[in-house]
């Protein structure tokens, strides 16, 4: 039987470690092992007094069947109204025979797609649309400047150097002026002619100010509609007590099938033989070590880390590893008994909040980048979701920097203060609870030595046991059903044989399509 060793119990490593166990045909015994305490990396659902946060918020979403299926095979969909379904009658389509959430824990609900920029004051689309809210809000000398400045941007495209240009040659100057380069810039902490035009390539893909009005006349011509390849989703699925509990269920079946995960467990050294590594070194709480043995190993820590623990690597390899980029973030969660936000949209919620799960905050006088709304994503997020407005906070920094160091009560006070200079609440609102979560490496960074991230892939597959899975595995802004498919990948090449490259597994995320179209 052979010793696989899995780094990281996050969607990648469990996705990697069950398929391995369901396929592999008793051949594999499988160790995850995890430096926190907690099931789901990013994707873990944090809880705190009887409510639940999403860090990060994580749509489930996906073109790909195959993890579509995994999904759905932990958490079945809903078959019966949601707490918040019958109170506001939706208009639901249920799963006949599926779960009803107000009775059953394993059900993944049915959401609608809600997302908004916050920009002077006022919500605009997100993505940016040319209809007639949008239009009111930028007023007629500012839409006709925008589209001048389109026009322009088609007569004079720029070469894609940067992250820049890419938003440039896709919306024009102004536009990309006013919804992409300070938010850019917030998230990223460099200004966005400092960021490869890749980042835009994998996360932006096929939007721009030509497909929003090819979308526009579309709906126009009658019988024009139904040849539009694709569409933004209107909906997504969410599992009931957010995306932890999916990663947890897939924890419960790991196990069942005999694979083990060990907590606080930092894999910190990786030893190669003949046939590549073959011992991983960790560490546990109290700094004890341990030596595990593995015939393959499958990685979805930080290429940084990974490569850092190695011996023997060549210089250049080493330094372009030890200078990747990252940006951290902090998560503020509140606990308010309402917003000063009206909800002016056609869109029934609780208590008439606004239907956002995500505000993206363009304001530049705060450095608040993201709202979440918990009780839009899953009324069960929510311990009182009539009584209260649970929302988190996202705001991207460094590891060591002034807001990274920030305490709880110095990020709550932070957080009200911003929230009040933007209007969102009302001065001397009360706060009912707080709690702060910080995460590193939650954003693998475009920029530095990444230009050199080839290189890096190309040493890495010189160890024919190796799998680098995941976000942070591969150093690339990847969704949760793209690091899935990394693992899906890696499993499928590991029971080849393990002959052949591993293009296919780097190769995950590199279509020329947006994260959240349809067919």
């Amino acid at each position: 039987m052979k010793k696989v060793i899995v780094i990281g119990a996050g969607p990648a490593g469990l996705t990697a470690g069950l398929q391995l166990l369901r396929e592999g045909a008793g051949k594999y015994q499988v160790v995850i092992l995890e430096r926190s305490s907690s099931i789901g990396g990013i994707s873990r659902t944090v809880r705190h007094n009887g409510n639940r946060m999403d860090i990060g918020g994580h749509r489930f979403f996906t073109k790909d069947a195959h993890v579509n299926a995994f999904w759905q095979e932990l958490m079945p969909l809903q078959g019966m109204p949601a707490f918040d379904d019958k109170l506001l009658q939706r208009n639901i389509a249920f799963t006949p025979g599926g779960p009803d959430p107000e009775k059953e824990d394993k059900v993944m609900l049915t959401r609608s797609r809600v997302s908004r920029i916050y920009y002077r004051r006022k919500f605009f689309d997100y993505p940016v649309k040319m209809n007639f809210n949008t239009i009111c809000n930028m007023g007629l000398m500012t839409t006709f400047s925008a589209g001048m400045s389109y026009l322009f941007s088609l007569c004079r495209e720029l070469e894609e150097t940067s992250l820049e240009n890419f938003y440039i040659n896709r919306f024009g100057r102004k536009l990309y002026s006013m919804f992409f380069e300070r938010y850019t810039e917030k998230l990223w902490g460099r200004h966005p002619e400092d960021i490869s035009a890749q980042w835009g390539a994998q996360r932006v893909k096929g939007l721009s100010i030509a497909a929003v009005l090819k979308d526009i006349f579309s709906k126009l011509i009658p019988g024009k509609r139904k040849k539009v390849e694709t569409s933004l989703i209107e909906e997504f699925l969410y599992p009931k007590y957010g995306p932890g509990q999916l990663w947890e269920l897939a924890a419960e079946k790991f196990e069942e099938l005999g694979g083990s995960i060990h907590f606080n467990c930092k894999a910190e050294r990786f030893i190669a033989g003949e046939k590549g590594i073959d011992k991983v070194i960790s560490t546990g709480e109290n700094g004890e070590e341990k030596i595990w043995e593995c015939d393959i190993l499958i990685s979805s820590m930080p290429v940084k880390d990974l490569v850092s623990g190695m011996e023997n690597v060549p210089e250049n390899i080493r330094r372009y590893a030890e200078n990747l980029p990252y940006r951290d973030f902090v998560t503020v969660g509140l606990l308010l008994e309402k917003l000063a936000l009206k909800n002016r949209t056609k869109l029934k919620t609780l208590n008439n909040i606004v239907p956002d799960c995500w505000i993206y905050v363009q304001e530049e006088d705060v450095k608040l980048g993201r709202i979440q709304i918990f009780n839009n994503w899953s009324p069960y997020m929510v311990k009182e979701p009539l009584k209260s407005v649970w929302i988190g906070l996202e705001y991207f920094c460094s590891q060591g920097d002034e807001y990274w160091n920030m305490g709880q009560e110095e990020w709550k006070n932070f957080a009200v203060k911003e929230l009040e200079k933007m209007g969102v609440i009302s001065p001397g609102e009360k706060i009912l609870d707080h709690h702060v979560e910080k995460v590193e490496k939650a954003y693998p960074a475009y920029f530095d030595t990444y230009a050199q991230m080839e290189d890096i892939i190309a040493y890495l597959d010189t160890f024919p046991n190796l799998y680098c899975v995941g976000r942070n595995g591969q150093h690339r802004y990847n969704n949760m059903d793209h690091s899935m498919a990394t693992a899906f990948e890696s499993v499928r090449h590991i029971l080849s044989g393990g002959q052949g490259d591993k293009k296919a597994i780097w190769n995950v995320n590199t279509e020329k399509e947006y994260h959240e179209e349809k067919k």
